[in-house]
């Protein structure tokens, strides 16, 4: 028997990625602030899928929680070990109309927020998700997000305009 997966379960996992991949590693790297963590992250979810070869029935919000789920794992794990540094790549979030200076400042601002309020800037501005479905993607209560949101807000606007860093 091998242990190659089934031309389906191939087919479905490359049409999962065509349709998902660049927005979940786009949201991986945001939670991360680590761009090879985040491809790592990505292809470890998009693998499992292919060794499960499973139909999914809620596919965007299964790709996102499992996302999620894999990158606060990884936090958890450079927690561990301890891992201290800056050695991430930049994520220069796409903002129409922003110099290319606005966008690094921007994004190295976002990089200062805590994973669960960069994970809420990222669902609502650059996925476009409302709070109410951030909310019940992440299992939390609107208030919740609405209150990360507002805090995220205020840090960046804080950053932003007086430079400061943590």
């Amino acid at each position: 028997m091998s242990d190659r997966p089934p031309d389906d379960a191939r087919s479905l996992v490359g049409r999962l990625y065509d349709t998902y991949g660049a927005s979940l590693y786009r949201y991986a790297v945001l939670l991360l602030a680590d761009a090879t963590a985040a491809e790592d992250v990505v292809q470890q979810v998009f693998a499992a899928i292919l060794r499960q070869g499973s139909r999914l029935d809620e596919e965007a919000h299964y790709l996102r929680r499992a996302v999620r789920n894999e990158c606060y794992s990884h936090l958890r794990r450079l927690r561990k070990q301890s891992e201290v540094g800056d050695k991430r790549a930049l994520i220069e979030p796409v903002v129409e109309g922003a110099s290319r200076e606005e966008r690094i400042a921007l994004e190295r601002a976002i990089r200062e927020l805590p994973p669960e309020q960069r994970e809420v800037i990222y669902l609502h501005v650059f996925e476009g998700l409302t709070f109410q479905e951030i909310a019940t993607g992440l299992e939390a209560s609107i208030n919740t997000v609405a209150a990360r949101y507002r805090y995220a807000l205020g840090r960046l606007r804080q950053i932003l305009t007086s430079g400061e860093r943590t």
